[in-house]
C-alpha cells in the first residue's frame, strides 16, 4: 500500500514539473471567428466520425479506449499556438490553469490510464498520429497531412457563441 502511495505520488510530482515547465503566459494568438480546427487521428482507429459530445469525452479522458485492446493516446500540441487556445475554448472549456488542475485531479483521483503527450508543433501531432496506432489530436484543418483520418471538424465560431 506505501509502494503503491509513493508510486503515485512521484507521478503527481513529475507532472508537476513537466507542467510547470511549460511557460504560461497570456496567449498572443488569438483565434478567428471562422478558423477550422481537424480531430486527426491514426487511419486504424475504428471510427470515422466524432460528434463534439464524443470529442469531448476523448480529450477529458472519459473515454480512454477506442476498443478493448486499443487505447486511446492523446496529443496535446505546445501552448502558445491559436490551435490550442481555440481547442481549450471549444472542447475542454478550460485555460492553461484550469487544464493543469483538471489533469492533476484524474491523476490523484486514478481515473486516467496516461496523461497526454504534449507535442510541439501541429506538424509533429500529425506525424506521430499517423504513426501511432490509436493517437488522436487537433491541428489547423488548412494544414491536414496525408496518412491520418480526419474524424471532425471544428469551427472557433463555436467557441465564440459558446461565450455570447
Amino acid at each position: 500500500m506505501k509502494t503503491r502511495r509513493l508510486s503515485l505520488l512521484l507521478r503527481c510530482l513529475y507532472l508537476l514539473f513537466l507542467l510547470n515547465s511549460i511557460p504560461v503566459r497570456a496567449l498572443d494568438l488569438v483565434p478567428k471567428p471562422g478558423e477550422q480546427i481537424a480531430i486527426v487521428a491514426h487511419p486504424g482507429v475504428p471510427v470515422d466520425e466524432l460528434s463534439l459530445a464524443e470529442v469531448r469525452k476523448i480529450f477529458l479522458a472519459d473515454r480512454q479506449y477506442w476498443t478493448p485492446k486499443l487505447r486511446i493516446t492523446l496529443l496535446i500540441c505546445a501552448p502558445h499556438t491559436w490551435e490550442r487556445k481555440a481547442f481549450f475554448q471549444i472542447v475542454y472549456r478550460m485555460d492553461e490553469a484550469q487544464f493543469r488542475q483538471y489533469w492533476i485531479r484524474k491523476e490523484f483521483r486514478d481515473q486516467i490510464t496516461s496523461f497526454p503527450r504534449t507535442v510541439y508543433s501541429a506538424q509533429a501531432a500529425a506525424s506521430l498520429a499517423a504513426r501511432l496506432p490509436g493517437a488522436i489530436t487537433f491541428l489547423d484543418a488548412a494544414e491536414i497531412p496525408s496518412g491520418v483520418k480526419v474524424l471532425k471538424v471544428l469551427s472557433t465560431k463555436d467557441s465564440f457563441s459558446l461565450r455570447h
